[in-house]
């Protein structure tokens, strides 16, 4: 695709083709700030990309700004505002990716349809006022809530574009004599006080954003924004046409004291009590289409997960032991908090009880000071192994000890060390010279340097590296030597993924490719043997298929998912009777991520729609809506179903059910505005649960207990 040129005053003299690994396909909109393009990633997942202005690029101050608009979108998160994927504010050309949404703005809307109906704007009013309730609740000040800055999405309103939100803790401040915002949804206090802008600031943008959607027009219209600034200070709102039922909610909303203003949590309540049968199913309005223009750059933003404590803050090594533990013990965690001193031995405090009968008590580890990014992890010996851009590490899953620590070359970090071949593997997502380790000591065993590769996965004892040519290469764990080297038949360019081995299987696991055909209709798999390379067997199936586990001697494959799109169904395939089973899903799950646990499949989709397939039954046993913007692939052991969200709480969930049972607090760190491009699983071990958080800690927690977490 030839990079996009725009034309026009002043547009960009050519835009960018790609923003990190993502495609730019066409234009959503532009602002001033930046534009934002549909683009899709590597997997195929469609997603928003906002790139800044070339002018902007080296303007400090800009800089400042865009890092304050991923921060505040990296902290807010829910039904009701849309999902952060990807950001890099400090490159050439800052961006930021979010998912994309198929919906009209509410300005859009109201000029194609004219106002909403009554029972339209009840549950719009109602929508919003929960997405500023979980925008607040995480300290963020959205200051330009606007008809164009809310998409119409199937399943409820999204509040997008924080372009000028501030955190209440910013350290930035709004400049003398510069007006921030949009003069007719804009609060009093946004034009008198601008330094003193609070959460009632966005309730009174609410109010002004409802006479917009159920009138066409503004409570305080003017062709002069001097004038809409006078009348939005001095004078009474027009709330002429506004609803009878929603009218006196509205003009509380547009009280000139922020005092005066309901709450969020307020006006929920209020309007529960508008309308008995209180739905947040906004209407369904036409899909937006991608080339059509907006007024202002749909940034979709993506709020930080968090049920609002907010997490700490690196506040000096010896500090944050210290104020960690007090916090930790007023909320009741009893927890290790481990912060090194010197990069050799952890400071350590163990919580003062037990949290379960055997005596494991909750604990979390930084292993790396000052690092961030989420920990990869898997579970082998010794222990927890673990891996950070440029590190790996081994802790003791008892109490979070660090045993060792490794330096690896190259930065990134997507996959966990393993165990393959009796020797830890920290490389698989590094394309250089493969590395194995001794996992006692974290010592080098062996390093070979080998050809080119796009890829790399460890199956039982063996590596397989996948060629640019198609050619695969089965290298021995255990010694770096080279046992095979040719193609697959039937798969051009394999990668693979594999499962952990069953008991009792005769064979060993197998490495699994697969090859959609061009029409996206039907999928070859093919199962290779990582010993010799050889083909165990081969099958065509109907759809575009991703394989997501194996249980009992089949194979289980979600139709769409994360790399051909929304999950419609899944798909069990057993290889010796040729039987391939399919459930669909009554209703699809969007960019969705899955495990396995015996014949139960649990999808986890963007959006926070967490489900349940018994292919036993062949029927989806239950959905639960989790409320965050997106999560890893979920884990069970039976019992509970776990998953880590994008601010490093955990979610524990009952598997029968699907009732929430409980989640452990957020951890972002200080470096709220770097995304993880990818969400590590929970491990399970031994009856606990691990996982990796944002601000660069592990901790554990007991699994049999969500609710005490």
């Amino acid at each position: 695709m030839a990079p996009q040129r725009n034309a026009g005053a002043g547009a960009e003299a050519e835009l960018p083709e790609y923003a990190g690994h993502y495609r730019l396909e066409s234009c959503l909109g532009s602002g001033g700030m930046g534009v934002v393009h549909l683009a899709r990633s590597t997997s195929g997942m469609r997603v928003a990309v906002k790139v800044v202005h070339a002018r902007y690029a080296m303007d400090p101050e800009f800089r400042g700004r865009f890092r304050q608009e991923v921060a505040a979108a990296r902290r807010v998160s829910g039904a009701f505002t849309a999902p952060v994927v990807d950001a890099d504010p400090e490159g050439g050309r800052p961006w930021m990716a979010t998912l994309y949404i198929p919906g009209p703005t509410l300005s859009e809307q109201v000029k194609r349809n004219g106002p909403m109906d009554p029972d339209q704007s009840r549950r719009l009013m109602a929508g919003l006022a929960e997405a500023l309730r979980d925008i607040h609740r995480v300290g963020v000040v959205h200051r330009d809530l606007k008809p164009s800055n809310v998409l119409l999405a199937e399943d409820g309103p999204k509040v997008i574009d924080f372009g000028i939100s501030r955190p209440r803790d910013s350290e930035l401040r709004t400049e003398t004599g510069k007006l921030i915002g949009t003069p007719p949804f804009m609060a009093p206090e946004q034009f008198r006080r601008p330094r003193e802008v609070g959460p009632a600031a966005d309730v009174f943008a609410l109010g002004s954003l409802m006479v917009h959607a159920t009138t066409g027009r503004g409570p305080f219209d003017s062709d002069s924004p001097y004038v809409v600034a006078y009348q939005v200070v001095h004078d009474e709102p027009d709330l002429t046409g506004v609803p009878e039922s929603l009218a006196p909610l509205v003009l509380r909303c547009l009280a000139k004291e922020p005092d005066d203003r309901p709450t969020p949590d307020e006006l929920m309540g209020e309007l529960r009590s508008v309308a008995a049968a209180y739905d947040t199913q906004v209407f369904v309005p036409a899909p937006r289409s991608p080339e059509a223009p907006q007024e202002e750059p749909p940034a979709r933003e993506e709020r930080a997960d968090a049920p609002g404590r907010r997490s700490l803050r690196r506040l000096g090594r010896r500090t944050v032991l210290v104020a960690g533990v007090l916090c930790l013990a007023v909320l009741g965690g009893l927890t290790v908090v481990q912060v090194f001193d010197d990069g050799t031995e952890p400071a350590r405090r163990t919580s003062a009880a037990p949290s379960t009968p055997a005596g494991f008590g909750a604990w979390e580890a930084a292993p790396v000071p000052e690092a961030g990014g989420m920990p990869q992890c898997s579970y082998g010996a010794p222990g927890l192994l673990c891996g950070l851009p440029g590190r790996v590490f081994a802790l003791d899953p008892s109490d979070g000890r660090t045993l060792w620590r490794h330096d690896v070359a190259g930065t990134t970090r997507s996959e966990p060390p393993v165990v393959s071949g009796g020797l830890v593997q920290p490389s698989l997502d590094l394309i250089g010279d493969l590395e194995a380790l001794d996992p006692a000591t974290g010592r080098p065993v062996w390093r070979e340097e080998t050809p080119a590769y796009d890829g790399v996965r460890a199956v039982d004892d063996m590596l397989l590296l996948t060629r640019a040519d198609g050619t695969v290469t089965g290298v021995d764990a255990a010694s770096g030597e080279t046992r095979w080297s040719h193609r697959i038949p039937g798969q051009a360019v394999p990668y693979f993924v594999s499962f952990a081995e069953e008991p009792g299987e005769p064979v060993g696991p197998s490495a699994y490719a697969t090859s959609p055909s061009a029409d996206g209709g039907r999928t070859r798999v093919t199962a290779v043997d990582p010993v010799t390379g050889d083909v165990r067997w081969d099958a065509d199936l109907e759809g575009s298929l991703t394989p997501v586990g194996t249980a009992d001697g089949a194979l289980y494959l979600v139709v769409g998912g994360p790399v051909y799109g929304d999950a419609t169904a899944v798909v069990r395939y057993t290889p010796g009777t040729g039987e391939a089973r399919r459930v669909t899903l009554p209703v699809p799950v969007a960019a969705a991520a899955a495990g396995v646990r015996g014949d139960t499949v649990h999808l986890m989709g963007a959006g926070g729609s967490l489900v349940a397939v018994d292919m036993a039954a062949g029927k989806q046993r239950w959905r639960l809506e989790t409320g965050v913007s997106r999560g890893s692939v979920p884990v069970s052991d039976g019992r509970h179903v776990y998953v880590t969200a994008p601010d490093g709480r955990l979610l524990g969930v009952d598997a029968r059910t699907g009732k929430l049972l409980g989640q452990t607090r957020p951890r972002l760190g200080a470096d709220s505005d770097r995304v993880p491009a990818s969400l590590p699983a929970p491990v399970l071990a031994g009856g606990h649960v691990y996982a990796g958080a944002p601000d660069g800690t592990v901790f554990g927690v007991a699994g049999d207990d969500p609710a005490g977490w």
